[in-house]
């Protein structure tokens, strides 16, 4: 309830920045249009969240008879989470990395690149989708995708205002063009990072092996912010949908530390909350069995 609040109050504010860089623009009647845009965006990405993040990642639907493996995986966990069956996706992309989306979980989808699928071993993978399952349970799609939509109009209108503001709005309208894209960067890195964490917790609950995630995260991080993904630089804000960052520093990151989020997960096995995995030794003996590369052939 903390956390919904929070957000809540969060998505308030980006929109409230959205309206004040509009009256910044243009007076009262800019602060109109701007809620009038903000309602009407987050009313569309409501009903085609899903449709606009896979397409924009080209993301090509599997399910059993083309990845038996991946598809089952994903359907098991599902099981386990007590959710309705996602759609499947695979993304043809060399940076490690996964997402959700969806306005809600009767109409989600989990993704995941071939980069992920094949530098991951099967329980790693299997951390990896309990993770972006975490975030379907918890309910974070629609708010992480209307976020990423507002801040980047947000950043949109501030660079359309510096060329076509009214000159007499003077410092004060200035001051506003050139602040709200980092305020708005600010409040999104904010919900995402509270939202990752409780993602983290769900895919220990679900798949009941948190230190198969900590080993994902800790594997594909780093390769991932050496590796390019073109989609999140043609558009910055899509990077809290991934599972982990890519390219950004640490300050500007929509994810807490990957360091931090590997120590919770560890936390979480030590004290038992993983589902069964109480024992953290256990769980390094079963990844040390199965430490071997990918069976999940993302080509198909």
């Amino acid at each position: 309830m903390m956390n919904f609040m929070k957000t809540t109050m969060l998505l308030a504010a980006l929109t409230a920045l959205f309206m004040v860089l509009g009256y910044s623009l243009g007076g009262s009647g800019g602060a109109i249009i701007a809620l009038l845009v903000a309602a009407g965006m987050n009313l569309f990405t409501y009903w085609n969240a899903d449709k606009i993040v896979l397409k924009m990642h080209k993301a090509v639907e599997v399910d059993a008879s083309s990845h038996p493996e991946f598809y089952n995986m994903v359907r098991n966990l599902a099981q386990r989470a007590q959710l309705p069956m996602p759609k499947v996706y695979i993304v043809d992309q060399a940076q490690p990395n996964a997402f959700a989306t969806g306005r809600d979980p009767e109409h989600s989808a989990v993704a995941a690149t071939t980069g992920l699928l094949k530098m991951l071993n099967h329980d790693e993978i299997e951390g990896v989708m309990a993770h972006e399952l975490g975030h379907v349970k918890n309910r974070d799609t629609l708010i992480m995708t209307m976020v990423a939509t507002i801040a980047g109009a947000v950043s949109m209108l501030a660079n359309f205002g510096l060329f076509f503001r009214d000159r007499n709005a003077g410092i004060a309208g200035l001051m506003a063009v050139l602040i709200a894209p980092f305020a708005a960067m600010i409040v999104q890195m904010a919900i995402s990072r509270t939202r990752e964490f409780g993602a983290d917790a769900a895919a220990a609950q679900i798949s009941g092996k948190p230190l198969s995630l900590a080993a994902a995260l800790g594997k594909i991080s780093g390769v991932a912010a050496r590796t390019p993904n073109p989609v999140a630089e043609r558009n910055p804000a899509a990077a809290q949908l991934y599972i982990v960052p890519g390219g950004v520093r640490q300050m500007f990151s929509t994810h807490p530390a990957t360091e931090d989020r590997i120590a919770a997960l560890e936390a979480m096995a030590q004290g038992g909350g993983s589902g069964g995995w109480s024992s953290r030794s256990d769980e390094i003996g079963d990844m040390g069995r199965l430490r071997k590369p990918s069976a999940l052939d993302p080509m198909g």
